[in-house]
This record gives C-alpha cells, sequence and structure tokens, in this order.
C-alpha cells in the first residue's frame, strides 16, 4: 500500500500511528468518524490502539487522499471497492484433475502419517 515499513508489532498507539501516517492524530481522530473500516480498540483509559490492519488502511486513506486527490466520498467508494475485490473467491483452478490429484496426494499423505502414530487410528483401520 505504502512505502512506509511499519514496526513488526501488534498494536500502535495513535501517536506512533501519527507519525507512520504523517498526519496529526487529530485527522486521524476525524478520520475514524468518516471511514468505518478503522475502528481502534481502546484500553480502559480510554487511549486508542490500532492494529496493523487499521494502520494500513490508515496509509491506503492517506494515499487516496493525498495522492490521487480523492475526496473523503470518492476514497470511501474506493475502499468499498478494494474491500469487494479483495472479498472475491480466487480464481478457479485452470486443472481442476491436477487439483483434484494434489489434494488426494495429501489426504493419503495425512493418512499414512495417522496410521503410523502409536495411539491413532485411522477409520480405514477400524472397520
Amino acid at each position: 500500500m505504502s512505502d512506509t515499513e511499519l514496526p513488526d508489532k501488534l498494536y500502535f498507539k495513535i501517536g506512533e500511528v501519527a507519525k507512520l501516517v504523517g498526519v496529526k492524530p487529530y485527522v486521524l481522530r476525524y478520520w475514524e468518524t468518516e471511514f468505518s473500516v478503522v475502528r481502534p480498540g481502546k484500553t480502559r483509559s480510554r487511549h486508542r490502539l490500532y492494529r496493523r490492519r487499521d494502520v494500513e488502511t490508515l496509509l491506503e486513506i492517506r494515499r487516496l487522499l493525498y495522492g490521487e486527490r480523492y475526496t473523503i466520498e470518492g476514497a470511501k467508494r474506493r475502499l468499498r471497492e478494494l474491500g469487494r475485490a479483495a472479498a472475491s473467491p480466487p480464481p478457479v483452478a485452470a486443472d481442476a484433475d491436477d487439483l483434484r490429484a494434489r489434494i488426494r496426494a495429501e489426504l493419503l499423505e495425512l493418512q499414512r502419517m495417522l496410521e503410523g502414530e502409536p495411539g491413532m487410528r485411522s477409520s480405514t483401520q477400524e472397520r
């Protein structure tokens, strides 16, 4: 989404996110009201904790608003389109027979592994 390298953390405070995204904290709070996809968690003391996914979304919002010059409404629409594209099912394998053969081979390997485990019995051994 951006050239910004995110630290390897699960949660970020609003000050950290503001520096990463390159905007002031009040801008992030405003974007929360406008973009429903950004919903940071809050601590007991009501401090915001952003997840990595939130920060990536905020970087995309910044790119759309500042880089691509979208309006707020246009950025909302674009994020919805991107969300739909990401949620679409993966393309169907070109060769379904090959896919079935690979799945069968993996299942047979799993069966062999289970049969080799002491104390574990597969359904074929119980018959």
